[in-house]
């Protein structure tokens, strides 16, 4: 009787916890704004806690199967579970998600005008994380990466080859391929391209093609080189955590 009691307790105490985490204002103003009715009344994209929409002129595009909750914004995923409410979301060019998504705490994201930024199904994006994308960037299916991490297509402001006196581009596209694991803290400028099954050590700083390292692979370092060969994260062990931690149902 009394274990009853505690399950029932324990069940009711998780739902009103998740309940009051989620920003029902901002999640119900986002999905309608982006979407058609038809998807927006499925609530796709939940967001949770303190984030400014400082712009969201852009387009949202699932290419996936639409469930509820699938793509989570200031979504506790790991640690740390508190938030300094930094989250922000500017978005004038576009986004993709191609399944289920989460975006952790204190996140901030601006995809400018004409960029696009794509997220295959279950990448992450951990807490306090940046991203900064004026050209392109692509982050296939299961890349899971570590808080502070930083995504930057763009030197910014115009470099000049004083040999040449010739401009050097301002952008260029970033890819990380299929089962990524990214490190904390670690800096992905443009033109950096990993292989499928790469891991990056963190505190590591990617700027160029890593691909013909070849797959299953460590790398790291600043700049990052090969540290190690015939390694992986074992995806098909955590499958069921990654899971559980994912789906909202």
């Amino acid at each position: 009787m009394i274990e009853n009691f505690k399950k029932i307790y324990r069940s009711f105490r998780t739902k009103f916890r998740f309940f009051w985490s989620v920003n029902w204002i901002k999640t119900y103003y986002f999905n309608y704004k982006m979407f058609p009715n038809a998807i927006a009344k499925k609530l796709p994209v939940y967001i949770y806690g303190k984030i400014k929409l400082s712009s969201i002129k852009g387009k949202v595009i699932i290419d996936a199967p639409i469930s509820k909750a699938m793509i989570g914004f200031g979504q506790t995923f790991e640690f740390p579970s508190t938030s300094k409410g930094t989250s922000e979301l500017s978005l004038n060019g576009t986004l993709v998600f191609k399944g289920s998504v989460q975006i952790g705490k204190d996140v901030s994201i601006l995809i400018a005008k004409d960029a696009y930024f794509e997220m295959g199904h279950f990448s992450c994006l951990g807490s306090s994380g940046l991203v900064v994308c004026k050209n392109k960037i692509v982050l296939k299916e299961y890349v899971r990466v570590g808080f502070q991490v930083q995504f930057i297509d763009t030197t910014i402001h115009q470099l000049i080859d004083m040999a040449t006196n010739k401009k050097l581009p301002l952008s260029a596209p970033i890819f990380l391929d299929s089962y990524n694991w990214i490190g904390n803290r670690t800096t992905i400028m443009k033109n950096t391209k990993t292989p499928i099954n790469c891991i990056v050590a963190s505190n590591s700083l990617l700027n160029k093609d890593y691909t013909n390292f070849g797959k299953n692979v460590l790398i790291g370092g600043i700049p990052a080189k090969l540290i190690k060969e015939n390694i992986s994260r074992d995806w098909e062990g955590e499958q069921e955590n990654l899971e559980r931690r994912l789906i909202i149902k």
